[in-house]
């Protein structure tokens, strides 16, 4: 069988930050979040070029053991063969290591930009089949779901494939973040969660859960009682002491907020009237921003 052929033409590709978890969700529920990252991708004659600005720009490799190359090679050995050469310009925005699912997003530029830089990649690799395949290299669905997606993404997997559906988030709602200066290891985050949990607590988080779906999307005032976590955040607190510190204090003060993600960023979910004066409550060490709600998911956009 012919191997596939590519087009001449660079593509560009723009995947939104993410947050998972949002509190009782534990590895089911997604946000996707005004912050971008952008890359284009150019089939080449030979070899492989790599310019990244932005985050990451001194401490990520330039070649294949870079995230987006390894989605990149994964997706053209699915789609029936490996270019000649690659040339990847990446200017990244979401912060690493910091739980806005940047590793996420760059799986799911790699997925699409493979998908959209091959001859009729799209009839061979479904918007259901890169799903699959960003779950595969992630992991777990609930990042890459809602950066392929876009919106308030709920994901799950069924007989060993992954799923997703999404949902508009209330217009009212707007995301606020506060990064701190330090990353936290995903891996590092998921090692403090205990094997089992009180039965008391799996119920607890399962009903705040169905509640955080009705208040994310019809009744955000219900957002401070569906964002209650038993399952993680205080599991992790040893790692990021003052993350989990700041959510409670947040939320003493009647504030959604939860650890986004593994952490150690701190993600609340706010009415619009409120964003400003909530951005201002963290203090000094944090980086506090006012982010837009995405609605589209990892999306193909034009290079000018």
């Amino acid at each position: 069988m012919a191997g596939p052929a590519f087009r001449a033409a660079a593509v560009r590709v723009r995947t939104p930050a993410t947050s998972a978890n949002l509190g009782p969700g534990f590895d089911a529920l997604g946000l996707s979040l005004g912050l971008y990252d952008d890359v284009v991708v150019r089939v080449a004659e030979s070899g492989l070029h790599i310019d990244i600005a932005g985050e990451g720009a001194d401490t990520l490799p330039r070649d294949e053991r870079h995230l987006l190359v390894r989605s990149l090679r994964t997706t053209f050995d699915l789609l029936g063969g490996q270019p000649r050469g690659l040339e990847v310009v990446c200017a990244n925005r979401i912060p690493h290591g910091r739980g806005l699912g940047s590793s996420s997003a760059a799986i799911c530029a790699g997925i699409v930009a493979a998908r959209a830089v091959t001859i009729g990649g799209a009839e061979r690799l479904d918007d259901a089949a890169m799903l699959e395949l960003a779950t595969e290299i992630e992991g777990h669905p609930d990042n890459v779901a809602a950066c392929l997606l876009g919106g308030f993404t709920l994901a799950w997997m069924e007989s060993g494939v992954a799923r997703a559906i999404r949902m508009d988030p209330a217009d009212s709602i707007v995301p606020v973040v506060f990064v701190p200066s330090r990353p936290v290891l995903t891996e590092t985050a998921r090692g403090l969660l205990p094997r089992s949990v009180p039965h008391v607590d799996a119920a607890a988080n399962a009903g705040r859960a169905a509640l955080l779906v009705e208040a994310m999307t019809r009744r955000p005032e219900l957002l401070l009682p569906a964002t209650e976590d038993r399952l993680h955040q205080e599991y992790r607190a040893p790692a990021m002491p003052e993350s989990v510190a700041l959510v409670n204090r947040l939320r003493a003060d009647g504030v959604p907020a939860v650890i986004s993600g593994a952490g150690p960023t701190v993600l609340a979910l706010v009415e619009n009237g409120a964003a400003e004066k909530v951005a201002q409550l963290a203090g000094e060490g944090w980086a506090a921003n006012r982010l837009a709600l995405d609605a589209g998911g990892t999306s193909v956009l034009p290079l000018a």
